[in-house]
Protein backbone atom coordinates (compact mmCIF):
# COMPACT_ATOMS: atom_id res chain seq x y z
CA UNK A 1 0.00 0.00 0.00
CA UNK A 2 2.94 1.92 1.03
CA UNK A 3 4.55 4.01 -2.05
CA UNK A 4 7.11 5.73 0.11
CA UNK A 5 10.77 5.35 0.38
CA UNK A 6 11.90 3.38 2.77
CA UNK A 7 8.72 2.23 2.92
CA UNK A 8 6.73 3.44 6.08
CA UNK A 9 5.76 0.60 8.77
CA UNK A 10 2.80 -1.41 8.98
CA UNK A 11 -0.32 -1.15 10.91
CA UNK A 12 0.94 -4.44 13.03
CA UNK A 13 4.01 -2.90 13.74
CA UNK A 14 4.93 -1.73 17.23
CA UNK A 15 6.07 1.50 15.54
CA UNK A 16 3.19 1.54 13.30
CA UNK A 17 2.09 5.31 14.03
CA UNK A 18 4.98 6.45 12.58
CA UNK A 19 3.50 5.78 8.84
CA UNK A 20 3.17 9.21 6.79
CA UNK A 21 -0.12 10.55 7.07
CA UNK A 22 -2.07 10.68 3.88
CA UNK A 23 -5.40 12.60 4.74
CA UNK A 24 -5.65 14.99 8.05
CA UNK A 25 -9.12 16.60 9.73
CA UNK A 26 -7.23 17.95 12.69
CA UNK A 27 -10.55 19.80 13.06
CA UNK A 28 -12.37 17.42 13.92
CA UNK A 29 -9.54 14.96 15.28
CA UNK A 30 -8.04 12.19 12.99
CA UNK A 31 -5.39 11.48 10.61
CA UNK A 32 -5.14 9.16 8.43
CA UNK A 33 -1.84 7.42 7.32
CA UNK A 34 -0.66 5.44 4.30
CA UNK A 35 -0.73 2.41 6.29
CA UNK A 36 -4.64 1.83 6.94
CA UNK A 37 -4.10 3.22 10.64
CA UNK A 38 -7.38 6.10 11.87
CA UNK A 39 -5.03 7.74 14.49
CA UNK A 40 -7.03 10.23 16.59
CA UNK A 41 -6.05 13.45 18.63
CA UNK A 42 -6.00 11.47 21.74
CA UNK A 43 -3.67 9.37 20.52
CA UNK A 44 -6.08 6.36 20.30
CA UNK A 45 -6.17 4.98 16.55
CA UNK A 46 -8.43 1.97 14.66
CA UNK A 47 -6.53 -0.32 12.93
CA UNK A 48 -7.18 -1.86 9.26
CA UNK A 49 -8.98 -5.24 10.55
CA UNK A 50 -10.94 -3.01 12.82
CA UNK A 51 -9.12 -3.16 16.48
CA UNK A 52 -9.13 -0.31 18.45
CA UNK A 53 -6.07 0.56 20.09
CA UNK A 54 -7.09 2.75 23.37
CA UNK A 55 -5.20 6.00 24.23
CA UNK A 56 -1.50 6.05 25.40
CA UNK A 57 -1.29 9.65 26.19
CA UNK A 58 0.73 9.76 29.71
CA UNK A 59 -1.25 10.27 33.05
CA UNK A 60 -1.52 14.18 34.18
CA UNK A 61 0.10 14.85 37.30
CA UNK A 62 -0.97 16.39 40.22
CA UNK A 63 0.40 19.17 42.27
CA UNK A 64 0.38 18.71 45.95
CA UNK A 65 1.39 21.27 48.24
Amino acid sequence: MCQHQPECPAARCPDGQAARSVASHPEQGWWLLCNGILLFEDTGSLLPDGRVTAPHRPAATVATS
